[in-house]
């Protein structure tokens, strides 16, 4: 399994985190509004009703009169009508702001996720940013709206009680509230246990989401390398890791919860006994007495309440930190303000300013080191006339993708310039060049719905009859028409209904209906059959004419053509020439040439 580093954190409480998490709840002011006004006034009519009872003790239990007892239950019956409306309008609006808030935030986030650059993907597992996608952003809107909803009640209903409480007998009251230090200083213990407990749920929680994704994502390798067994071993001790961090975080929520209950019963206890002597003494009255019961009962129920959102608080500061690290991720490829000012960004562009490419590429002095000290490219210089197809051979780790992928600025250089049509493309937008460029992989990546809708994906607003021209181009038509619905054919998730050259011809393509002036194809040959291999070849030829192109090939045969063959090894050209002429110098590239057409012919004669 993949081993990727997971941002740490230790801060307690944060209030900073909650107020910045706040900021995504302010489309729905006015109903957490509403939503505040609604519990208030649940919390108030809760306390009424003890009061309610008090009454009907001191005036109609205690003188044993039912005088008056129909308007009281009159009262009684308006209240609890009103409460019934109040309940179903607090469960209507805060649904709609957890589902609000939970989308929004999705929707952000998602949005980041394609504004990030590839060194993001290349260190964050795709498992953690599922898991900050679902488990943790729910968890979030629902702690917004929900655990809003038990806030205000709790906080209200807590203070209408205290006030009632020492307006009914300021002395009972403070016997009775004698407990709430002890409380604060519990939950403050209990909070640290939990967030410590409730991070690491998270954390472990991440790796077996990247866990599941291997796995699917895997599932015909570990076959066919036996490996269900060690796989269900790995996966067994990441299971069995969140099990015992789940259970530490449920112990400490659990034994929250009964201490609060604990305290909230010596309470009762204390009203009781100091109030029964007082009901003794005549110096309260009896339906006091059962009001002041009814009230620390009452009291102690929301204690219970928060001291539930506070160990859920815990739980969601450890999935906000992780959502919010992300949003907050800025992409190491950035737009300068002047350029995005003159040509828009990625969700904004401004392509009534975009100049047009004619395709001439300059690398000055381009070197390039990961960030993991690896240096790929050291003053690499390249200079490409518009039209010119350029071929990039090598060994694995010699420098080929990276320096396509430089080109399509997926990352940038560390040091020196790439300049298109005589520009540094840094004084461009990203988008402008990116929407320039043609890329097909060597394993294609087709996305669920239709041929139609794959080929289209290139170009959205296309017509239909551009679509049928860009496969027809690259040889698709064909075995598309073949096929029982022809364009409307579902390729399946990832294309997985089709064959590898099937779904290679689709995204070339889809890469055609752009109609690019820079073309990347990375050994787009290689994983395909001989007689697709000649379509795509075809192909090749006639959609990268007055196109400048950049081929990796791992199939000599298919580069033959090429204006200008490069031979790099360890980031440096180490020849450069026509195929021919390369052939003609019988250095490392006729070895590679020669060594791979004596195979070919081999496997021909065993096929024959």
């Amino acid at each position: 399994m993949s081993v990727y580093k997971e941002q740490e954190f230790t801060k307690q409480f944060d209030a900073q985190l909650w107020k910045r998490l706040l900021t995504y709840a302010k489309p729905y002011k006015k109903h957490l509004i509403l939503l505040a006004l609604i519990m208030m006034a649940v919390g108030g009519i809760d306390v009424i009703f003890p009061l309610m009872t008090r009454y009907a003790i001191d005036h109609f239990v205690i003188p044993g009169t039912t005088e008056g007892l129909q308007g009281f239950a009159l009262a009684y019956a308006v209240l609890v009508g009103i409460q019934t409306v109040n309940v179903w309008m607090l469960i209507a609006v805060a649904g709609k702001i957890e589902m609000g808030v939970c989308y929004d935030i999705r929707k952000i986030a998602f949005q980041r996720l394609q504004e990030l650059s590839f060194s993001y993907y290349d260190k964050t597992a795709v498992g953690w940013i599922m898991a900050r996608m679902t488990s943790d952003i729910q968890r979030l809107s629902e702690i917004l709206s929900w655990g809003l909803v038990d806030l205000v009640w709790g906080g209200s209903l807590m203070t209408a009680i205290m006030a009632v409480l020492l307006y009914l007998n300021w002395k009972l009251a403070l016997i009775t509230l004698v407990v709430a230090p002890f409380l604060v200083m519990i939950s403050l213990y209990f909070q640290r246990k939990i967030l410590a407990s409730y991070r690491q749920v998270r954390k472990v929680n991440s790796r077996i989401t990247g866990a599941f994704n291997e796995g699917i994502m895997g599932a015909k390798t570990s076959k066919t390398l036996v490996r269900e067994e060690e796989n269900l071993k790995d996966f067994q001790l990441l299971t069995k890791e969140m099990f015992h961090s789940s259970v530490r975080a449920a112990i400490f929520s659990s034994v929250f919860l009964p201490v609060v209950l604990t305290l909230g019963s010596v309470g009762t206890g204390l009203a009781i006994w100091f109030g029964g002597r007082g009901v003794l003494l005549e110096a309260i009255s009896f339906g006091t007495l059962v009001a002041f019961i009814s009230y620390t009962i009452q009291f102690f129920e929301p204690v219970r309440e928060l001291a539930r959102i506070i160990a859920e608080l815990q739980a969601a500061q450890a999935s906000a930190e992780r959502v919010l690290s992300m949003i907050h991720s800025k992409p190491e490829i950035v737009d300068e303000e002047h350029v995005v000012k003159v040509y828009g960004d990625l969700f904004h562009p401004k392509k009534e300013n975009w100049p047009q490419i004619h395709g001439n590429i300059t690398f000055q002095n381009v070197s390039f080191t990961y960030e993991e000290g690896e240096k790929v490219l050291e003053n690499f210089n390249l200079e490409v006339k518009a039209g010119e197809k350029i071929a990039l051979v090598g060994e694995t780790g010699s420098g080929k993708s990276t320096i396509v992928n430089l080109l399509c600025r997926f990352y940038e250089p560390t040091e020196g310039k790439i300049l298109i049509d005589g520009i540094d493309y840094r004084q461009r937008s990203q988008l402008w060049l990116q929407s320039n460029l043609g890329y097909v992989l060597q394993t294609p990546h087709l996305f669920s719905g239709t041929i139609r809708e794959n080929i289209q994906y290139g170009r959205l607003e296309a017509s239909e009859d551009e679509i049928l021209e860009a496969a027809k181009l690259v040889n698709a038509h064909p075995f598309i028409m073949q096929m029982e619905k022809g364009y409307d054919t579902q390729v399946g998730e990832g294309g997985n209904r089709l064959s590898t050259g099937e779904k290679q011809l689709i995204s070339f393509a889809r890469a055609i209906l752009a109609n690019p002036k820079i073309f990347v194809l990375d050994e787009a040959t290689s994983s395909i059959d001989t007689e697709t291999e000649q379509r795509i070849e075809q192909a090749i030829e006639k959609v990268l004419q007055g196109r400048t192109s950049f081929i990796i090939a791992h199939r000599l045969s298919t580069i033959r053509s090429a204006h200008r063959i490069l031979v790099l090894r360890n980031g440096k050209v180490i020849e450069a020439g026509s195929h021919r002429q390369l052939i003609g110098q019988k250095g490392y590239y006729y070895e590679l040439y020669t060594h791979q057409f004596k195979e070919d012919k081999e496997i021909q004669i065993m096929q024959a």
